[in-house]
């Protein structure tokens, strides 16, 4: 039987990244995917101009009839905006406490643009992060985080991975997509263990969601797999797959998406 997994995130009209990327990464990796959404956001391959945030209560709403109705195997969180909007989808974890939950610290799209209120980082960091089971922070927004500055290099990831574990977080999957290299490093921390994930560094600029779809493949692969590093193994592998096919498609003239259907056409 498919899982059915939640993503609550902002949307991305041109595709590539937020709620719409996320819904295509559940299907691609084997489960039903379903959404509420936080905050409409006007945005392209090129940048963002606009957000319209929903308001917190009628986020609750969206959560709380979907969760008094629906079984949801997995959660995968994006973009929220606010503090108060965080304080919202707290309180909805703590009230049905889903098996499992995937927060990606959506901060900064890639275009630069601040997607997450400076003064809303505090209760990302202290209110929710300790109530979620896997959070996926690149350099910057783990930086970020913890209030100092970005690391240079793979051999500090370990030293930083134990500081986000220490805020709460049962497991650390610390992205060295910004660090230089032939191969692309990510550090899976937690349960005692850090493992150093290595795969192709894809040279492309069809670089759009790539953090959206990381996290929305790691939280379909979960129920389905027996472990957090074997979910986590198995996304990264489909991501980098999707890197390499996203010559295939054309969209934009920013940073094109990712092929989320890579396997299919």
């Amino acid at each position: 039987m498919a899982p059915n997994v939640l993503t609550i995130a902002g949307t991305d009209p041109s595709g590539g990244a937020g709620v719409q990327a996320d819904l295509k990464a559940f299907s691609a990796n084997g489960a039903y995917g379903m959404s509420v959404i936080t905050a409409l956001v006007a945005q392209t391959t090129t940048g963002v101009s606009r957000v319209q945030e929903v308001p917190p209560d009628f986020i609750t709403d969206q959560l709380v009839t979907l969760l008094d109705d629906v079984r949801v195997d997995a959660v995968k969180i994006g973009m929220l905006a606010n503090a108060e909007v965080i304080r919202a989808v707290t309180a909805v974890l703590e009230r049905y406490c889903p098996p499992f939950v995937v927060l990606d610290p959506v901060m900064v799209a890639k275009s630069g643009d601040r997607l997450l209120a400076p003064e809303a980082v505090g209760a990302l960091r202290d209110e929710l992060l300790p109530r979620v089971d896997l959070i996926t922070p690149n350099l910057p927004e783990a930086a970020d985080l913890l209030g100092e500055g970005e690391i240079a290099s793979p051999d500090q990831m370990p030293a930083q991975a134990e500081r986000l574990a220490a805020l709460g977080a049962k497991q650390v999957l610390l992205k060295g997509g910004h660090l230089s290299g032939e191969s692309s490093v990510d550090l899976l921390h937690g349960d005692g263990v850090s493992e150093f994930l290595s795969t192709e560094r894809v040279v492309t600029t069809n670089d759009h969601g790539t953090g959206c779809t990381l996290s929305a493949a790691i939280a379909a692969l979960r129920p389905q797999r027996a472990d957090w590093l074997e979910a986590v193994c198995e996304a990264k592998q489909y991501l980098t797959d999707a890197l390499r096919a996203s010559e295939r498609l054309d969209v934009g003239r920013g940073h094109g998406p990712v092929h989320h259907f890579h396997r299919w056409w």
